[in-house]
């Protein structure tokens, strides 16, 4: 994430309690947005803690009302599994071409829908038995995927996200994410709560949720004390994945080479 657009969440937190290590420098000098305007930044509790395979570079994770489904990416390594919450265990996997980088992943009509980074391929799987059920094209790199009633939602890195057409990938429109008036881009792993997105911001310890009308950021998730707990040393071992049980209501959140999985519950 480029400086400019990671000043706003950075100075948030800043303003919310004490920074973590490396951010105080990077705020020198700079203004931050009206109080006023910036949403509102949220610490989870931590309800329970499940594990998860540490050598998974999560891209994509959704709850089918059974099992997690997971998309796991690098190239020659990337693939779509059911995982067992309880246990963490592999139940079901398949791979993707070895020349495809696995990115994000959504439920739509009993089929999950997995991304590719830069080969613009979305392949189509059965939710319950991973069975290949073709492949869709769209333009652009594909990040993080979810979906509501009526489209599947693409994330590309960027500060834009993509509604397209279940059906065909056709973008049917797209909003700009914004943070107290400015363009936050970095936007990765997906997932709609509640009539609401929230999202991953790459390489930061921070969920967003953004309204999918407008595109603001209405609140601000602070996942640093569940980083902080992971302790992980690699650089590229960063939070991402958010899955939802909507009947259950109940939120998981993992990142890529972490060997757990946090339940957490948010204020109301």
């Amino acid at each position: 994430m480029s400086r400019r657009f990671l000043l706003p969440l950075l100075a948030l937190a800043t303003s919310m309690g004490a920074a973590s290590p490396g951010i105080a420098p990077a705020l020198a000098g700079q203004a931050a947005p009206a109080a006023a305007r910036q949403p509102g930044l949220v610490s989870p509790v931590i309800v329970r803690r499940f594990p998860h395979d540490r050598e998974a570079f999560t891209e994509g994770l959704v709850w089918d009302g059974a099992a997690l489904i997971e998309s796991v990416g690098l190239e020659g390594r990337s693939d779509v599994r059911r995982v067992d919450l309880a246990t963490g265990k592999i139940r079901l996997r398949r791979t993707i071409p070895a020349a495809q980088f696995g990115e994000g992943l959504a439920l739509w009509k009993g089929q999950a829908v997995s991304l590719t980074w830069h080969d613009g391929v979305a392949h189509r799987w059965s939710a319950a038995t991973l069975k290949p059920l073709g492949t869709m094209r769209y333009s652009g790199e594909g990040w993080g995927l979810t979906s509501d009633a009526t489209s599947l939602i693409r994330s590309d890195g960027s500060s834009t996200i993509f509604f397209h057409d279940p059906a065909t990938m056709t973008v049917r429109r797209t909003i700009t994410v914004t943070f107290a008036g400015r363009p936050l881009d970095q936007i990765n792993e997906l997932e709609m709560v509640d009539g609401a997105i929230l999202a991953n911001v790459w390489h930061q310890p921070f969920i967003v949720r953004i309204d999918p009308r407008s595109g603001a950021v209405t609140r601000v998730i602070d996942l640093r004390a569940i980083v902080a707990e992971v302790g992980a040393r690699d650089p590229e071992a960063v939070a991402n994945g958010i899955a939802w049980d909507a009947k259950a209501r109940r939120l998981f959140v993992t990142g890529k080479r972490w060997p757990t999985l946090f339940e957490i519950r948010l204020p109301k």
